[in-house]
């Protein structure tokens, strides 16, 4: 038919599963005294609501996070970068019971403004949350929370804007069991509609 274009793609398909990539990955620290202190490695998080500004973490039942969240109610998303990578996998395949992972990854755990957690001083952004729901899924629980402060790192501050340039901190990402600094920039939000501006001729 005139007019019309047909677009074929040989799809294989495969058995359901998170494959919803790339997602950011951040150390999670909780505890409220330091010596209930953790970090656990978390790719399962994300932007859940804007006003209220909320978030949220998955975890599995069996870790050694899981309790210390479902009872002191709080935790901190710490972003990651390239810096930090080594620290970041390391938290995620060793066990808090079994570690103390501020220390043997020289790591400082700095007072939060708000939460008793702390924050990861090393991490460029630090955001304090408070659970206000823990949703059981199956393999993990979602942990819902409301973000109640953010701290960024004062070297990313432009000075003459006072914007933070988070894209300067040499963020990393996960995606399907690796590991990858982020590429170039190719827009920005909004790019796809927005007018060009054309110069008069003199």
């Amino acid at each position: 038919m005139t007019g019309f274009f047909y677009f074929c793609t040989m799809k294989k398909t495969f058995k359901p599963g998170t494959m919803i990539y790339p997602l950011p990955v951040v150390m999670v620290s909780c505890g409220d005294s330091p010596e209930t202190y953790n970090i656990i490695t978390v790719a399962w998080t994300g932007t859940i609501c804007s006003d209220p500004p909320m978030c949220y973490v998955s975890i599995r039942k069996d870790r050694h996070s899981h309790p210390i969240i479902s009872r002191t109610k709080e935790f901190v998303i710490n972003l990651t970068t390239d810096a930090l990578a080594k620290a970041t996998d390391w938290c995620g395949v060793r066990s808090g019971r079994d570690h103390d992972k501020f220390k043997e990854m020289h790591l400082t755990p700095e007072p939060a403004q708000v939460v008793k957690a702390p924050l990861i001083a090393e991490s460029p952004l630090n955001i304090e949350c408070k659970v206000v729901e823990i949703k059981e899924l199956g393999s993990h629980d979602m942990f819902i929370a409301e973000v109640v402060a953010v701290n960024g790192d004062e070297k990313y501050f432009d000075p003459s804007t006072g914007l933070f340039q988070l894209n300067q901190a040499d963020l990393i990402t996960y995606s399907h069991g690796k590991y990858y600094t982020l590429g170039e920039k190719i827009g920005k939000f909004g790019f796809s509609v927005e007018k060009i501006q054309h110069k008069r001729k003199k």
